[in-house]
């Protein structure tokens, strides 16, 4: 992200854009209703894998145990697990 295309949030993220935005008004930063332009460009990409069904039950119930969303505690898991396996990958290089 461009951190200069934030200018009234002053976010370094998205994740900082939208916390800012969930606790402000946008109405409060427009002046008379003037038409401001502007560009949206979210370079992130969503991949989706099957879980079976019993298995994807677990996850969610633990999820709502802890707070988060299914797609978050799976995200944090499989991190994880990228993690402990990347000296073995760098190793069979």
């Amino acid at each position: 992200m461009n951190v200069n295309n934030s200018s009234v949030s002053e976010a370094q993220s998205y994740q900082e854009m939208g916390a800012y935005w969930d606790t402000h008004d946008v109405s409060s930063y427009i002046k008379d209703g003037d038409p401001v332009e502007f560009e949206v460009d979210i370079q992130s990409e969503v991949s989706y894998c099957a879980l079976e069904q019993t298995l994807a039950g677990q996850v969610s119930r633990i999820a709502v145990n802890r707070g988060v969303s299914a797609q978050t505690l799976l995200n944090l898991w499989v991190q994880e697990k990228v993690r402990e396996a990347m000296p073995e990958l760098a190793m069979a290089a």
